[in-house]
């Protein structure tokens, strides 16, 4: 921490959308402070996917790179979590964290992602980002050509079922809970050769670490190697929350309602990654991140400068603007001009 605890910008999570403003804002010549509470979504993945020139990169050494690279234009660093942005009642902040710090921010970036709720099936958790599933972008190339399970969850029923046939052609959608399908579903689903089980998941079938099949709850195992399930994407949006700001609906729950840059109905917050969208992966949130950085540093750049020219409409120079026009007198004075 600095001494004085002031920073043009505080960034709220060091994921791929935070780190990413960060690098901007850093770049920008801006005091920056990233708090991490070390929890990034992505952390049970083995590999970042579909992210141009890092394709392949495992999550963590993604992360530990973006990190050095912040490094290198003094964005400070530290593993925290916190738990306020609080309005200072001149359209700043003060930024509390978990073990009593605080910072003063003129501006924050909220960038602590989102929780997958996965449905309540035995086996589920344990083996989440392995070869269970949910973003066949993100997972199907490697486990191409396998027997997929989905598991069936509203509203969304049949679609992510229908969309890894792009990946596989053996297919199998358990319906789980569901208990009725629309006709347009069904003509669907055997147009495109998946098979639907229905019946309750009890669990999975595991032999050697590894997926071997699904358990019903009337007995019958249904061999798998792969289950893709739709998570409940959860935005950590507390700290918005109590900000009071806006949301919006969307076909997964409410999110925060944000502008094109991330910029929340709250003067001088903004969100990015998935705390603001539950589609966001890593390309996307980074992408997010830098147009945040931007726009925020251009607002500060233009509030300061605006503020010197109250200043100077009102006659009042700070010392900056006197020193300044001190030397430009001596200057004239210098080579036979007088005012």
């Amino acid at each position: 921490m600095t001494q004085n605890n002031g920073y043009d910008v505080v960034v709220v999570g060091g994921g791929a959308a935070g780190l990413s403003a960060a690098l901007v804002l850093g770049r920008s010549r801006r005091r920056v402070l990233v708090v991490d509470a070390g929890e990034p979504r992505n952390a049970p993945a083995a590999h970042v996917q579909g992210y141009l020139s890092r394709d392949g990169m495992p999550p963590a050494e993604f992360l530990a790179e973006g990190r050095r690279e912040l490094e290198r234009y003094g964005v400070e660093m530290v593993r925290g979590r916190v738990t306020d942005v609080l309005p200072d009642g001149r359209g700043e902040f003060e930024v509390r964290l978990a073990d009593d710090r605080a910072v003063h921010a003129r501006r924050a970036v909220v960038a602590t992602g989102l929780v997958d709720e996965a449905p309540a099936v035995p086996g589920i958790a344990e083996r989440w980002g392995r070869d269970v599933l949910h973003c066949p972008y993100c997972h199907g190339w490697e486990v191409r050509d396998q027997p997929f399970g989905v598991l069936a969850a509203e509203p969304f029923t049949s679609h992510q079922a229908l969309l890894v046939t792009q990946w596989s052609k053996d297919v199998t959608l358990f319906l789980n809970t569901v208990r009725k399908l629309p006709d347009a579903e069904w003509e669907r689903l055997a147009a495109a050769g998946v098979s639907v089980v229905e019946g309750e998941v009890a669990g999975l079938e595991v032999t050697d670490d590894r997926l071997t099949g699904v358990r019903l709850a009337d007995g019958r195992v249904f061999p798998r190697s792969v289950l893709f399930v739709a998570a409940r994407p959860v935005p950590r949006a507390g700290l918005l929350t109590a900000l009071g700001a806006g949301t919006r609906e969307t076909p997964v729950g409410r999110y925060p309602a944000v502008d094109e840059t991330g910029r929340t109905t709250v003067p001088g917050i903004w969100a990015v990654g998935n705390a603001a969208g539950p589609t966001e992966q890593v390309i996307n949130a980074a992408s997010a991140g830098y147009r945040a950085g931007t726009m925020i540093n251009a607002e500060l750049v233009m509030t300061d400068i605006d503020a010197e020219a109250a200043r100077r409409r009102a006659g009042v120079f700070t010392p900056e603007t006197e020193a300044a026009v001190a030397r430009a007198v001596a200057g004239g004075r210098e080579h036979g001009v007088s005012g």
